[in-house]
């Protein structure tokens, strides 16, 4: 599947609204469901059965209304497999298999939810079924903001991955053995943060992410198809380089996310 490179994660849309002081609920249902299904919720903080595989015993705004009431430390992590990016133990895998989930830490406690996402419909007509697991940890703040680093340091790995990305590109000439190719290229050339559904973001914290995402999305063109790889050793070289790119996006992604609200 392509990356598109204005459909952000719903744990980073989550993950951004929840790090705004006096974020309407209402507000940040709708821009975390987008076109989904209303989100379900399962292991609903206060609930009896907290974090049990179970039918949802709640919905999104009423996890939404829980968090943003009082100080908290939010950031959502990418996880694939190989990188847990921080992710406790307990969710490792299931945090895996969805390649994202929001971390909290409240006066009450800390959590991960982990959205688990049924596609239903055509390619004409998507739709989605979401149901966030949430699921008690440890303590994660200090560990993942020291391996997340800064949103600076996330801005000037971004900027040289962009320059590997930029050259698997250009090597692989997608432009010319697939035709969708050239108008993905130049939608990410022009992409903003204009029509994405976050808050309002810093400068810093807006080019990270609209760097990060449109790193996604190149990495995701070039490794649809070898395309241009001439020989073995060139496609191991492309693969490791455009490897290392995701890794940086993903976690720069993550950084942009972290805040701490008092």
């Amino acid at each position: 599947m392509e990356t598109d490179p204005n459909a952000l994660p719903r744990s980073v849309v989550l993950a951004l609204w929840l790090a705004t002081a006096g974020a309407a609920p209402g507000v940040v249902v709708r821009s975390v469901q987008g076109d989904d299904e209303p989100h379900g919720v399962v292991g609903l903080p206060g609930r009896p059965g907290h974090g049990e595989p179970a039918a949802a015993d709640g919905d999104l705004r009423e996890l939404v209304t829980t968090w943003l009431d009082g100080p908290r430390e939010v950031c959502a992590l990418m996880p694939v497999p190989g990188d847990p990016g921080g992710v406790p133990a307990s969710v490792t895998a299931e945090a895996t298999d969805a390649g994202e989930c929001v971390m909290v830490t409240t006066p009450a406690g800390s959590w991960a939810a982990v959205p688990a996402v049924t596609a239903f419909g055509s390619a004409l007509e998507p739709g989605h079924l979401v149901v966030w697991r949430v699921v008690p940890v440890p303590a994660w703040s200090t560990r993942v903001a020291g391996a997340l680093g800064s949103l600076g340091d996330a801005e000037r790995e971004l900027r040289t991955s962009l320059v590997t990305a930029t050259d698997a590109l250009d090597s692989l000439d997608v432009a010319r053995w697939r035709d969708d190719a050239a108008d993905a290229i130049e939608r990410l050339r022009n992409d903003s943060t204009d029509g994405w559904p976050v808050p309002a973001l810093d400068g810093r914290r807006a080019r990270v992410l609209q760097l990060a995402s449109r790193l996604l999305a190149i990495v995701d063109l070039a490794t649809v198809d070898e395309g241009g790889a001439v020989n073995v050793w060139q496609s191991d070289q492309r693969a490791t380089a455009l490897r290392e790119v995701e890794r940086t996006a993903r976690r720069a992604l993550s950084a942009a996310t972290y805040a701490a609200v008092r």
